[in-house]
């Protein structure tokens, strides 16, 4: 079976096409190589991919002309591509065109597929606001243009499901991390710190924020159990994650643990909309599909101290 994959050399959805490669999907995907963060890096995951048969086609969701290049027979998309994180240096509109236009622009584009199955909308925590702790029962209260326009991106494709037009969900992801971990988020920029001996940036109050740091497995294998079970999943919001919840001082501990090597501190202001505590309830997720992450966090950052060796010995700075 076909799956279009958008934003297939970001972090999280070059995992995604390896792993349903692996499964004997047949993978395309997208991505418009947006320079946000690093397009080398990008290219290196693009690349890594295209070695293993993945297709990675570069354009534009925002461009209607774009969709003419793509086939008319996947049987899933799971759409990841998006404006991520809350830089003050992205405009509103980046968000608004990234999250929401080109969504719709997708959705169009998913009506038109001879025999769909499901669209796998990937949202994040930062739909419910400051504090992600409930279930997704909970009224979400974004208090970031991310959160915000992903809010508005996951209820476009549901509403096409409740007009049964073609079958969707919605997923919302908590704190990610592993191997390819963009370079402005927490763990890339604290081995890099570390390894460097440069000052990690810290926002103040930010080493007693709390999250349910996931690693990035344990979060494509549940997008996989979740298209494996799409009737089950129609119309449905699911958070994905993991339900133990650590600080961010306890991460910083683990990276100065696992290099042997104490981290020196940049104290920044406090960023504004960053969320004060998260944690995944995966109820329904484990109801739904038995869902059940498994990697710890020290094991996860040790294979991503690795994978930032690895990959600056092979391909330099990134």
């Amino acid at each position: 079976m076909k799956v279009l994959i958008t934003g297939i050399a970001g972090f999280i959805g070059s995992h995604m096409a390896e792993y349903l490669n692996k499964k004997g999907y047949e993978v395309e995907g997208v991505d418009n190589f947006n320079p946000y963060y690093s397009v080398k890096l990008k290219k290196i995951n693009a690349d890594n991919l295209i070695k293993k048969g993945i297709s990675v086609i570069e354009g534009d969701l925002r461009n209607d002309t774009f969709y003419d290049r793509l086939e008319k027979d996947y049987r899933f998309i799971i759409h990841f591509a998006a404006q991520p994180g809350i830089s003050a240096t992205s405009s509103f509109d980046s968000y608004l065109t990234n999250n929401v236009v080109a969504t719709q622009k997708l959705i169009e584009f998913t009506k038109k597929q001879k025999s769909f199955i499901q669209f796998i909308n990937i949202s994040t925590s930062s739909v419910y606001g400051d504090y992600a702790t409930k279930s997704e029962k909970a009224v979400p209260q974004p208090t970031s243009y991310y959160g915000v326009t992903k809010l508005a991106a996951e209820q476009l494709v549901l509403a096409e499901a409740r007009k049964k037009e073609f079958r969707a969900c919605s997923l919302r992801l908590y704190s990610v991390y592993g191997p390819r971990e963009r370079p402005d988020k927490l763990y890339t920029k604290l081995i890099k710190a570390s390894l460097n001996n440069t000052q990690f940036p810290l926002f103040e109050g930010s080493k007693q924020h709390k999250r349910s740091f996931t690693y990035v497995e344990d979060i494509v294998n549940g997008i996989y159990l979740c298209l494996k079970k799409q009737k089950l999943t129609n119309l449905e919001i699911i958070n994905i994650g993991h339900h133990k919840q650590e600080t961010t001082e306890q991460g910083i501990l683990y990276v100065e643990k696992l290099l042997k090597k104490h981290i020196s501190i940049e104290l920044k202001p406090a960023r504004e909309s960053d969320q004060k505590e998260t944690v995944a309830n995966i109820t329904k997720a484990r109801n739904l599909f038995g869902y059940n992450p498994k990697t710890d966090l020290e094991k996860g950052i040790q294979h991503q101290i690795d994978w930032f060796k690895t990959t600056i010995e092979d391909h330099g700075e990134f």
